[in-house]
């Protein structure tokens, strides 16, 4: 009778410490991210509004469509680009910039894949901020959009990324720092070397300062917090990087053909182009498939990083298979 007794007692007891667990969870957990609207804008353009756990607030993504997207049948997939804009923004959140400052639409290549363009905050830097209760816009972009269109919009898992400036930082640290996420990553004029003696830990917190909020908010003291500026920092991430093709562009901040009449030399373009160089100098020298395109004259202009966009979509199209 003792076996049956105390086999009653381990039953009783199990059921004891889950009950009070089971009392306290939710019948079923929210979801971390939900649609609030959708607006088509055009044939190809579709702009959702979501409510967003990891950043608090609601926010813009917008989706440039694939050819047969409104006919597709249950199970049907399209690769994912994802496209980042920039920081400091002066009208709108960002999320539109790309398809207002370039032809993105006219490239043939993004009739085959779902071009996504999210909000990223106009200082965000693409990071779970280290200041309590910051935003976390890395979860927001990765663990709350990228599902939410593959579950609702037909995205599929093969993916690459790319951005301009912050968005070009963005798609390096990205790619470096969720390995096997993305199948190819490219930078245009991005701040791809923040720990870069002093000038790359003083340009971020300049646009920090800039935009209002603290410049320690993100990743910390870039001296005490010297850890997680480095578990953010392209440059830091190559060992990740190296193994897939990496695309990397800029100009050395002298006026150039795309620039405005009068545009003036450039110190942020020539400080980005040296981080660029350095940070495809270690790609390959640790066997990493880089394509770069320093191209000399130009500053930090959209008119560039639309054509450098279109030049990179042969290795970005190619790692996805299109």
């Amino acid at each position: 009778m003792r076996k049956p007794i105390r086999r009653l007692l381990t039953i009783f007891a199990a059921a004891a410490v889950a009950l009070p667990a089971a009392l306290a969870a939710p019948a079923s957990a929210a979801p971390a991210v939900t649609v609030v609207s959708e607006k088509r804008v055009d044939a190809r353009i579709l702009d959702l509004t979501v409510n967003s756990q990891a950043i608090g607030q609601q926010a813009n993504v917008r989706l440039l469509l694939p050819d047969g997207w409104d006919g597709r049948q249950p199970g049907k997939t399209w690769p994912v680009l994802l496209l980042l804009g920039g920081c400091c923004w002066s009208d709108g959140d960002g999320h539109e910039s790309w398809v207002q400052k370039t032809d993105v639409e006219t490239y043939p290549e993004l009739r085959k894949v779902i071009v996504v363009q999210p909000i990223g905050g106009k200082a965000g830097y693409f990071s779970n901020w280290k200041q309590a209760g910051g935003p976390r816009w890395e979860d927001f972009h990765l663990d709350e959009v990228l599902p939410l269109v593959e579950k609702n919009y037909g995205g599929g898992r093969k993916r690459a990324i790319a951005g301009l400036s912050m968005g070009g930082f963005g798609a390096l640290s990205y790619a470096g720092r969720r390995p096997g996420m993305f199948a190819a990553a490219a930078s245009y004029s991005g701040t791809v070397h923040t720990q870069l003696f002093m000038l790359g830990p003083s340009s971020v917190q300049a646009v920090l300062i800039g935009q209002g909020l603290d410049p320690n908010g993100l990743w910390g003291d870039p001296v005490k917090d010297e850890k997680t500026w480095a578990e953010h920092n392209p440059a830091e991430l190559t060992d990740n990087l190296k193994k897939i093709p990496v695309y990397l562009s800029s100009g050395n901040g002298e006026p150039g053909p795309l620039d405005a009449p009068g545009a003036g030399f450039d110190v942020k373009e020539k400080t980005i182009e040296g981080m660029s160089q350095l940070v495809a100098t270690k790609l390959l020298l640790s066997g990493g498939k880089v394509q770069t395109s320093f191209y000399g004259k130009g500053t930090h202009a959209w008119p560039y990083y639309g054509r450098e966009l279109k030049n990179s979509l042969p290795m970005l199209m190619g790692a996805l298979g299109v």
